[in-house]
């Protein structure tokens, strides 16, 4: 042989090692090493969502925060180090991401009954599925065999992750980014059906008296949202249903309700008002494209194989 290989010996290479890639994620993944492991997560998780509703919420969107940056890696689970900081105090996360202590709850279970086999990574992905199902929201496979990285980015945190003021094309872009159509981009987006958002992520809008606003709707959250002071000051992203997962989002856009101006810019005379519409009319579609998105989400830059660690504590490296 030469120096390269030839397109037939290259074929052969890539059918030799491709599977091999693709067999490292399975939902069977840890049936083996340890075979409670995906029991003993969601008996932690559903204990965690019945102290406290809104947390279903909250671990979705910190599956979501992780995965968007870097891959999804557990790196939004880490400290910040000597060696480089972390990405729970970039501007997306501070102050707002929550719920690491629900995770680190779920892995100190499973270390006890299999240490060092079941990644922090995998453990995110997991609580968010089972969150979803603990407030009635739909449920699907999780392919497991993520590891968890060695490092975090605090710059990507701040540049990959779509902002409460952002545009529906810039939106779009950064879905693109991660190989996510306009499609999975609506429908990840009906996540915000459950939660709440702090005043200074939407004052602005409630306060412009704009076309693109209900007036009722706009003096109603004011009473929470001053145009001075109480940034942190909370309100549900959908009145209706707070801490129930189902298609009201959509209805809200419909409705001008949209509590984020990056909510009411899916159904604002642009490319996504089909999609909206049409979750609004049948849940059952939207329960399907929200799974189908998690997953394709959940399986972003993947650290596999040999690639990164299983840590023993979430929020740092071994």
């Amino acid at each position: 042989m030469g120096r390269f290989l030839n397109s037939f010996d290259t074929i052969i290479v890539l059918v030799l090692f491709f599977p091999c890639f693709n067999a490292q994620l399975s939902p069977t993944f840890y049936d083996t090493t340890c075979p409670n492991a995906v029991t003993t997560i969601r008996t932690s998780i559903r204990q965690a969502i019945s102290r406290e509703r809104r947390m279903a919420a909250s671990l979705i969107r910190l599956h979501f925060h992780d995965c968007f940056v870097q891959g999804c890696d557990a790196s939004i689970l880490l400290d910040d180090t000597a060696n480089f900081q972390g990405e729970k105090t970039a501007f997306p996360n501070v102050r707002s991401a929550r719920g690491y202590e629900v995770i680190d709850a779920a892995k100190s279970a499973v270390e006890g009954i299999c240490p060092g086999v079941v990644s922090c990574a995998d453990i995110l992905t997991l609580a968010a599925r089972d969150a979803s199902v603990a407030v009635g929201g739909p449920s699907w496979n999780v392919r497991l065999g993520r590891r968890d990285s060695t490092t975090a980015s605090f710059s990507r945190a701040n540049s990959d992750l779509p902002a409460p003021f952002h545009d529906l094309n810039v939106i779009n872009a950064l879905f693109e980014n991660k190989n996510l159509n306009e499609r999975d981009m609506v429908a990840l987006s009906g996540a915000h059906t459950l939660g709440q958002s702090q005043c200074q992520n939407f004052r602005t809008r409630i306060y412009s008296n704009g076309t693109d606003i209900d007036a009722g709707f706009a003096s109603t959250r004011r009473r929470q949202c001053p145009q001075n002071g109480g940034d942190e000051n909370l309100a549900p992203l959908d009145l209706v249903t707070p801490n129930s997962f189902d298609n009201n989002y959509y209805k809200n856009l419909m409705q001008r309700k949209g509590l984020l101006h990056s909510d009411q810019v899916l159904f604002n005379g642009g490319s996504a008002d089909s999609i909206v519409f049409e979750y609004s009319r049948n849940q059952q579609t939207f329960y399907s494209d929200f799974a189908n998105a998690m997953v394709k989400m959940s399986e972003i830059e993947l650290l596999l194989g040999q690639n990164g660690i299983i840590r023993r504590v979430c929020g740092a490296v071994n």
